[in-house]
């Protein structure tokens, strides 16, 4: 069995989590702190994004991959769920290395990925239950 949905979205999960800690290295450096925040706000910041990302996309891939391993989903639905995961991560990255005040990218993108949660946790309750209305999907 090929899981390869799951596969690449972890895939992108990752380059971005790279990315967010580049970011997160480069304002050490510039700032000169090794540890914590040394006081920057800029880096307050980026250290927040990357660690919201860690918090958040372990449980949402794992959620994908249990989803895809029961096979009781089109790849679509699985494909949706990969998507707005990723799309999510990247609003929140953007709203929230622009300002630690409210912006739409950092509200867009906690929704979103809430709601990958949400829908992917309630999929799988589903499926795990029976749910008679998940054989329409299949």
């Amino acid at each position: 069995m090929s899981f390869s949905i799951t596969l690449f979205y972890a895939g992108l999960s990752g380059l971005l989590l790279l990315a967010l800690s580049f970011q997160v290295i480069s304002l050490r450096r510039r700032f000169k702190v090794g540890l914590g925040d040394g006081d920057q706000p800029e880096l307050g910041r980026v250290i927040r994004v990357h660690a919201n990302f860690c918090e958040h996309v372990p449980l949402a891939l794992l959620i994908l991959l249990t989803l895809e391993l029961s096979q009781a989903l089109p790849a679509l639905v699985l494909h949706a769920l990969g998507l707005v995961l990723i799309v999510g991560r990247l609003l929140h990255a953007w709203g929230l290395s622009q300002t630690a005040g409210v912006s739409k990218g950092r509200f867009i993108g906690t929704l979103m990925t809430w709601l990958m949660i949400l829908v992917g946790s309630l999929l799988a309750v589903g499926i795990a239950l029976g749910g008679w209305w998940f054989s329409a999907l299949g």
